[in-house]
């Protein structure tokens, strides 16, 4: 199974590139920004969902 935390350092890591390059349009540019955004909360989400579950001990469950 594929890292979702790696894939999306990755895919910001390759938005901020294209960024500082400086040769997109503006239009272009405010929708990578929002992008960026998106996948920082997506992020934020994956690591909220790890922390959980490395929290619960094995062999137990959550009380919801």
């Amino acid at each position: 199974m594929a890292d979702p935390i790696a894939d999306l350092t990755q895919r910001l890591e390759d938005a901020a590139a294209r960024l500082r390059a400086g040769d997109l349009d503006p239009e272009t540019a405010a929708t990578l920004v929002d992008e960026c955004a998106s996948m920082a909360t997506a992020a934020a989400s994956e690591l909220e969902r790890q922390a959980r579950e490395a929290a619960v001990p094995p062999g137990q469950t959550e009380l919801l």
